[in-house]
């Protein structure tokens, strides 16, 4: 069995500082790594798909080393709008993959138990929206010649449109580019994404696309044409991806914070379920 933890958009600040004045993402990373270090069974790994930091900051992404130097497991990264690919470089490069390339683009491959994860880096600086690159992609087109194992492609920008038009206008400039090398691979099983800050599921060159909701704050759900960017405080949560040979890969969605229960499926006494009388 592989497990696969994903977080997203974690959004840290400098200490005391809140994002958008209103959202204070330090306290909510917090939770959700207290989250996964108590999670069962053990997580062998934890991806973070981007937008770590607010404004790629040093004083953000030393927040982050503390926090995610918690783990005793691989933590993975890669760079989101907000971040920025020198910056994580030079801030976050003890750990695993981040000076892997070389190239001003951070990408990687990891094994993680049977399962390869592959990082991209969609920053392009000075613009919210997304970009690969032709020469990422080339090195995508290969690696993925190279190995047949069950694979993950991660980056921060999703490359299918969500319906939310705001946020779809920063969205991945060349995602065909992207489908014309993935859909060669049937051995990719899955694309995980952030940037949305939403729990979303759709199709991608073939492939399931899946969006993680961010640890802290969450965008409005408004798919009109017109809708406005606003975001709430619907409750964050993190993906649980999980791999067997005879499962294949499921993702499992799991909140942060603790809610009433668990409690067994018990009936009052004397109580029948319709058919039993049978």
């Amino acid at each position: 069995m592989t497990l696969i933890a994903q977080i997203t958009d974690l959004h840290l600040r400098p200490k005391g500082l809140a994002c958008y004045r209103v959202s204070d993402t330090n306290m909510f990373a917090e939770r959700a790594i207290k989250a996964l270090l108590a999670f069962s069974p053990k997580i062998d790994a934890v991806v973070v798909t981007g937008d770590l930091t607010d404004r790629s900051d040093p004083r953000e992404y030393a927040v982050a080393r503390d926090l995610l130097s918690r783990f005793d497991v691989p933590v993975l990264l890669m760079p989101g709008n907000h971040d920025s690919s020198s910056g994580m470089r030079r801030e976050m490069k003890d750990f695993p993959g981040i000076c892997d390339s070389d190239t001003d683009k951070i990408h990687y491959l990891k094994m993680i138990g049977d399962v390869a994860l592959i990082a991209l880096d969609s920053h392009m600086p000075g613009s919210p929206q997304g970009q690969i690159g032709a020469e990422q992609l080339s090195w995508l087109d290969k690696t993925l010649q190279e190995t047949d194992a069950p694979t993950m492609i991660a980056l921060h920008h999703p490359p299918a449109l969500s319906g939310i038009v705001h946020m779809d206008k920063m969205g991945l400039r060349d995602s065909r580019e992207l489908e014309g090398v993935l859909s060669r691979h049937d051995h990719v099983e899955r694309i995980l994404c952030g940037h949305i800050h939403r729990p979303i599921i759709a199709s991608f060159a073939n492939k399931i696309m899946t969006l993680a909701p961010s640890t802290g704050h969450q965008v409005q759900l408004d798919l009109s044409e017109d809708g406005p960017a606003m975001f709430n405080f619907e409750p964050p949560a993190f993906f649980a991806h999980y791999h067997t040979r005879e499962t294949g890969l499921v993702t499992h969605m799991a909140y942060i914070e603790s809610y009433p229960g668990p409690y067994h499926f018990f009936a009052d006494p004397g109580v029948t379920w319709p058919g039993d009388e049978a």
